[in-house]
């Protein structure tokens, strides 16, 4: 089966759950098998290139780890940039930063200036949305930088726990190949 024709439904199939992890009753949802398939990794970076140039994306942004994975190949088919949000201390230039609340405490982003150019369209991708945190505060500091950011792509959503719609009260449309509802 190519990968292209593999619905969001079938790579839906390819995500492992994993009960019980990191605490009691929470469902994990482990993307490293859809990543690991190499026919599901490819047609779910098709899909996401496809809804990112429907987007107009000049450049694509991905937040470490598994942002640059999704998002950097998604850059590479549409031939465009590369923006990676970094966690503190990783970058070899003078950054700008945002700190932001996790579910179980605090972290920080961190950018290169200038990586994006004032008004330049970016597209944030990255594997999941749960409560937002993280993609919020990549949008406030791609936005802090210059870029004009309305959309956030996603391979999976998580819609009970509210990221989406913190997003959407940002000004920031929100698309992801699947969701899965609970926690």
């Amino acid at each position: 089966m190519e990968s292209q024709a593999l619905t969001p439904d079938q790579l839906k199939a390819l995500v492992r759950t994993v009960p019980d992890f990191p605490q009691p009753g929470i469902q994990f949802r482990d993307i490293t098998t859809l990543i690991g398939d190499g026919a599901g990794l490819s047609a779910s970076v098709a899909h996401l290139a496809a809804m990112a140039r429907e987007a107009g994306a000049q450049k694509i942004a991905g937040m470490e780890a598994r942002g640059f994975i999704f998002g950097a190949a998604v850059a590479v088919q549409l031939g465009v940039g590369f923006v990676s949000v970094r966690k503190p201390g990783k970058l070899p230039v003078d950054v700008i930063g945002i700190d932001y609340d996790l579910e179980y405490g605090k972290d920080r982003l961190e950018m290169d200036p200038g990586a994006v150019s004032d008004g330049e369209q970016v597209v944030i991708v990255d594997d999941l949305i749960a409560t937002g945190g993280t993609a919020l505060a990549a949008v406030k500091l791609l936005r802090t930088a210059g870029a004009r950011v309305d959309n956030a792509l996603f391979v999976i959503d998580l819609p009970d726990l509210g990221g989406a719609e913190r997003l959407a009260a940002a000004g920031v449309d929100v698309a992801a190949l699947m969701d899965f509802a609970g926690a």
